[in-house]
């Protein structure tokens, strides 16, 4: 199959609801694809997803009507790689001629030619329009909302804010350091020409994404995990013998880096509320080494009817996302400022029945992968308001990791922390 075809098939994957890094990830394991191969599909790929309102509006400008999904695909593709990729037109335009003459008949094939060579003249022109328009939702591919939501947040960066979240992320990877060391690691790196962007304590932030299929990673050794979610748990601060709630714990990569400060030694429950989320933990746990989580199927909302008491307790609550859409693109396409206020009241929820369980002097640290106010900040000044018998400490972050402390001491990785994924972390103490 033409690797363009490939890519296609992918992209009408995500298309119809899947997440984007569920569907390649699957395809890679699936298929046997050289590394040089491999790079190119995940660039065009995700470079897609990122750039699709950008891409759409092109393909508007040139069509009235598009019947054929295969076709619409293969324009976006086409285009991405005249306008963001060092490629020669010419033979794009020719390579995407030929497919779809195949696939379909010559005078198709006419067609795509016609659009993409249109396209090619034009490329400058068409630019320049959207930005003297002010049109940044379409030059930098963002629902309207989102770029004036970011105006009012960031005004006098905003820009840069839009550019930034659309960076191609570099992959990170954290040493389990119950089974491996980070010398053991860094000379399997030199070992395999890999080089080294960015390093967080035990996580790394490398230039190829071929550790997911090393034996190091298949056996737990290395576990994909970001700076920002290690910085999270590391600030819980989880000692041996402590008894740790995870109200949201899915897939278990936070779990099972609790458990390793905690040397597996005492007890930490981790909830989520869909049984095939418990089994991922699971299995997440048994390949780490970490024996001491038990996985259960609750709402964390409901946490305070169990009764428990916990010494420390992570909220990684469920968020829009917004930190993570160099990873996660497509987050941008399905939601609104609906949505955030209904997470941000959800996350709410959350954070007030998880404290009702932590005892007396008891550390509680509240995170998402989000930037917005709502469910950062705003979420921990309401918090506080309204239960007295709490305060809030300020988070301890690295020298090397960009972003700004709030007012209740918390810590947004942001924008111009462009390896680290942009996450929100902030941290309550319970008191007498």
């Amino acid at each position: 199959m033409n690797i363009k075809q490939r890519i296609i098939s992918l992209l009408s994957e995500v298309d119809n609801g899947k997440f984007s890094n569920i569907a390649l990830n699957e395809y890679f394991r699936e298929n046997h694809i050289p590394e040089k191969e491999r790079g190119f599909i995940t660039e065009v790929f995700y470079g897609v997803i990122r750039n699709k309102i950008f891409l759409d509006y092109v393909i508007s400008k040139k069509v009235k009507e598009i019947k054929k999904d295969w076709q619409r695909q293969l324009l976006r593709i086409s285009i991405y790689q005249i306008a963001f990729m060092d490629s020669d037109s010419k033979g794009v335009i020719w390579e995407a001629t030929e497919l779809t003459k195949k696939k379909f008949s010559v005078p198709v094939g006419r067609f795509i030619n016609g659009v993409l060579r249109s396209y090619d003249r034009e490329k400058e022109d068409i630019l320049k329009e959207l930005k003297d328009e002010n049109k940044y939702h379409i030059v930098y591919s963002y629902p309207k909302w989102f770029v004036e939501k970011m105006q009012e947040e960031y005004p006098k960066d905003f820009e840069k804010v839009l550019i930034s979240l659309k960076k191609i992320p570099y992959m990170a990877v954290r040493v389990n350091t119950l089974k491996y060391s980070c010398e053991e690691f860094e000379s399997l790196l030199q070992e395999k020409n890999i080089k080294i962007i960015k390093k967080v304590d035990s996580v790394y932030y490398i230039n190829s994404g071929s550790v997911i299929y090393f034996d190091e990673f298949k056996n737990g050794k290395i576990i994909a995990q970001d700076g920002a979610s290690y910085l999270a748990v590391k600030n819980l601060n989880p000692q041996s013998g402590e008894v740790v709630l995870d109200s949201c714990s899915a897939p278990g990569s936070k779990s099972v880096l609790i458990g390793e400060f905690m040397k597996n030694q005492g007890e930490i429950l981790s909830l989520d509320i869909y049984p095939h989320k418990i089994k991922l933990i699971e299995e997440n746990a048994k390949k780490m080494g970490i024996d001491i989580i038990k996985a259960v199927k609750l709402d964390a909302r409901k946490i305070k009817e169990q009764g428990k008491q916990f010494d420390k307790i992570l909220v990684d609550a469920p968020c829009s996302g917004y930190g993570v859409i160099r990873k996660k693109p497509e987050a941008l396409y399905n939601k609104d400022l609906t949505n955030v206020t209904e997470l941000a009241n959800l996350q709410y929820e959350i954070l007030e029945s998880a404290s009702n369980n932590l005892k007396i002097g008891g550390e509680l640290v509240y995170s998402t992968c989000t930037i917005t106010k709502e469910e950062n900040t705003k979420n921990i000044i309401k918090f506080l308001e309204n239960n007295k018998n709490f305060s809030s400490v300020k988070i301890e972050i690295p020298e090397n990791i960009s972003g700004e402390y709030d007012e209740v001491g918390g810590f947004l990785i942001n924008f111009e922390e462009e390896i680290v994924d942009n996450f929100y972390i902030a941290k309550l103490i319970k008191n007498n």
